[in-house]
């Protein structure tokens, strides 16, 4: 984000609907199932979309060989309800008429040996890459403001969609808001742009923007939008074909999506379809987590935090602190004080979150970030649990 007391900056959101979240949606329905069956299971799970076809590939590992083949068969099934519950019956992409294959293959015997834990050899990661976690005084959640509202607003069509409050809304949808800052601080929307697929082929994107403007109006804080604020609904006309249907999808292309809107770093890699051992995921939860406890505890007002790893090994690389000129103490203490409270192995990670659990495929739209913890184990990296620990060892 800008070092500039007045700018504007600008995020994006794509719904449950948009063909690459429909794949995320899959591919972490997969994850999910494998890990309910075994929480040390292996997955790297990839999905692509398009008319009439789902493609499902990747490597996957279990203990028992048996029960991978059980499950193997209930791939096709597992599709199938994801593509249902996001909505879409649509002629030429209907959960029940889609057609589904399953490529998936056991995990690669070279990948396992460097990333299992082996007589006095503890777990590596499971792939080299950086990750990164940002967090702000922005808003409640500790987010960048952009994204946050950016994401609210789908997530509340998609409500008003799914309960049938407004039936002639589609599944798939994006959101996209300018937010002007002035003196640092997030103050108004100078422009609005939502184009949603709709079911009913006689409405004009007039008509569109009287059914989705009290929502966005709702979510949005008070005063944001006023008489200056550019309202782009619908801007190329109808939007009734969507989904898979009108653009192909794929697992793991949404990635700015998925974390700080662009106004933090993103690291190497996607999240979607990964089983915690692999770095690309767990690591950047992690990093999401320390930064945001560094924030609630005072330490900042704002930070990125950068973690490194190399495939086979278990601590990571490098910690890296930018408190943005907004420190009440030394980065260098930061890193310090990461180091003293937790344990950043593959398995420290997951063991301090809790991340063998089939809690990923809910974070498949609507942003990996920002969300509240849930009561189950969803999102423990937005916990803020160790600010304490965090300050006390500064």
């Amino acid at each position: 984000m800008s070092s500039r007391a007045s700018y504007s900056f600008t995020s994006e959101s794509v719904s449950e609907g948009h063909p690459d979240k429909v794949c995320d949606r899959i591919s972490d329905a997969v994850l999910d199932a494998l890990i309910a069956e075994e929480p040390e299971a292996r997955v790297a799970c990839e999905t692509f979309a398009t008319t009439n076809r789902v493609v499902i590939g990747g490597e996957v590992g279990l203990s028992d060989r048996d029960k991978l083949s059980d499950y193997m068969q209930r791939i096709e099934g597992i599709a199938r309800e994801c593509i249902r519950d996001i909505g879409y019956e649509q002629d030429k992409f209907h959960h029940e008429t889609v057609e589904v294959t399953n490529l998936l293959h056991e995990q690669s015997a070279h990948i396992a040996q460097g990333v299992d834990s082996n007589g006095n050899k503890d777990e590596g990661a499971g792939d080299q890459g950086i990750m990164f976690g940002y967090a702000c005084r922005e808003t409640d959640a500790l987010m960048p403001a952009p994204i946050q509202f950016a994401h609210a607003i789908l997530r509340r069509l998609a409500e008003v969609r799914k309960n049938g409050t407004e039936p002639t809304l589609g599944p798939d949808a994006k959101s996209q808001l300018t937010v002007r800052y002035e003196n640092g601080v997030p103050v108004g929307v100078s422009s609005i742009v939502l184009s949603s697929q709709h079911l009913d082929e006689s409405m004009s994107s007039a008509d569109v923007r009287v059914v989705v403007e009290p929502y966005i109006r709702e979510v949005l804080p008070e005063g944001w939008i006023d008489s200056e604020t550019r309202w782009h609904v619908n801007p190329t006309g109808k939007f009734v074909i969507g989904g898979p249907d009108g653009d192909a999808g794929l697992t793991g292309r949404k990635i700015i999506v998925d974390t700080y809107g662009g106004a933090a770093p993103h690291g190497g890699g996607a999240f979607s379809g990964k089983d915690p051992t692999k770095v690309d995921r767990s690591a950047a939860y992690a990093a999401r987590y320390l930064a945001k406890n560094v924030v609630a505890a005072g330490l900042a007002t704002r930070c990125t935090l950068q973690l490194s790893y190399a495939i086979g090994v278990s601590e990571p690389l490098s910690i890296y602190a930018d408190l943005h000129g907004t420190g009440a103490v030394d980065a260098v203490a930061v890193e310090g004080a990461i180091r003293k409270t937790m344990d950043l192995t593959p398995r420290g990670i997951r063991t301090q979150l809790d991340l063998n659990k089939p809690i990923y495929q809910r974070t498949a739209a609507y942003g990996h970030f920002g969300r509240a913890p849930d009561a189950d184990g969803g999102f423990s990296w937005e916990r803020t649990d160790l600010a304490e620990a965090l300050a006390a060892a500064v």
